[in-house]
């Protein structure tokens, strides 16, 4: 029900709607998409995309008389390494909760990709700065803007991975972090990135754009698509099987952040970090892969959460896949009341 007398925007916080640039997003009418330009690199321009979700709600949340777990705060989500944001569910989860959900495409993924660039490649996460400061900047949250609302910061996989780096490189920024699934760790554990790191950095050194062997085998992709196993609809260009290749510069870069992790972080918030209860990782498919992580191995990733700060909450999540969130729906449903209890006890407070 709602009051065709009220305005859809009626009683709510404006999201930069004086500010131009913004325009329909391809998700849906709910959804609007901002361009931020980040300048140029060899391959030409650079831009991030922040999109933000605008539901039309009935007037009485409209009139903040049905207040959530997260109301008065900001979310901004960060996908995964060949990934992009697509899941609506997760936007409608935090708007439900009185949030204001926004989700950021990083440079050179999904619509922020542009002809003649390499999928997701960067050399260092800290380059990710610029982009998560341009989209809270665009959310009303940069470092100087007065009056800041509480920010929860969510993010998948390397996306979990970046943003604790940000939190931790970004003290008092963050009112808390949500990880799904975050990538805290080398599927080989310490030793076995210890011993990888020389020879890709070495690699990484001598020819930074040469590929190295892609080990996806689909079985991630044939959980989560509708039109095989899963069931989730998304663009294949912009979430490619087999997924975006590795170059040996991008991943020294991930290892660097491995090794920051293992060394002890501090995000200066409480941390929730979602994981399945078990890993399948395999080289042929097995029914368990509908029901388990395919891509990382989720004890050891346990272990690394609780290097991320003084507060530090870990939520197993029994038949989950390696995105939570896109599991199938009675196990998300468990992921999702694991972060509504978690909020009611630490929540940034509006």
């Amino acid at each position: 029900m709602t009051d065709p007398d009220l305005p859809r925007d009626a009683g709510r916080p404006d999201v930069g709607r004086t500010g131009a640039g913004w325009r329909p997003d391809v998700l849906s009418a709910e959804f609007e998409q901002l361009e931020l330009p980040l300048g140029t690199d060899v391959e030409g321009p650079v831009v991030a995309t922040l999109v933000r979700h605008r539901p039309a709600r009935a007037w009485w949340e409209r009139l903040g008389r049905d207040r959530g777990e997260a109301s008065g705060a900001d979310v901004l989500y960060v996908h995964g390494w060949s990934d992009y944001f697509f899941n609506r569910e997760l936007a409608a989860y935090w708007t439900g909760r009185g949030a204001r959900f926004f989700a950021l495409d990083l440079r050179k993924y999904g619509r922020s990709l542009r002809p003649g660039q390499t999928r997701g490649y960067v050399t260092d996460l800290a380059t990710y700065d610029e982009d998560l400061e341009a989209a809270l900047v665009a959310m009303g949250q940069g470092e100087d803007a007065p009056g800041r609302r509480p920010l929860i910061l969510m993010g998948h996989s390397t996306g979990g991975l970046v943003l604790s780096l940000w939190a931790a490189r970004n003290p008092g920024r963050a009112g808390a972090l949500v990880l799904n699934s975050p990538w805290l760790e080398f599927q080989l554990s310490r030793v076995g990135r210890e011993a990888l790191a020389p020879v890709v950095g070495w690699g990484a050194r001598m020819n930074p754009s040469a590929m190295l062997p892609n080990v996806d085998l689909g079985f991630y992709a044939r959980a989560t698509d509708r039109d095989l196993d899963g069931e989730w609809e998304y663009d294949h260009d912009w979430r490619p099987t087999p997924s975006f290749p590795v170059l040996p510069a991008w991943l020294t870069a991930i290892l660097a952040g491995h090794r920051a992790v293992a060394a002890g972080l501090d995000v200066g918030a409480p941390v929730l970090t979602l994981l399945s209860t078990r890993s399948t990782l395999q080289t042929s498919w097995s029914p368990a892969m509908l029901e388990s992580d395919t891509v990382l191995v989720v004890d050891d990733i346990a272990r690394r959460a609780l290097k991320l700060g003084r507060v530090s909450t870990v939520a197993r999540i029994d038949g989950a896949l390696h995105d939570v969130l896109l599991s199938r729906a009675p196990v998300r449903a468990e992921g999702y009341a694991a972060i509504t209890r978690w909020l009611g006890g630490y929540a940034p407070g509006a």
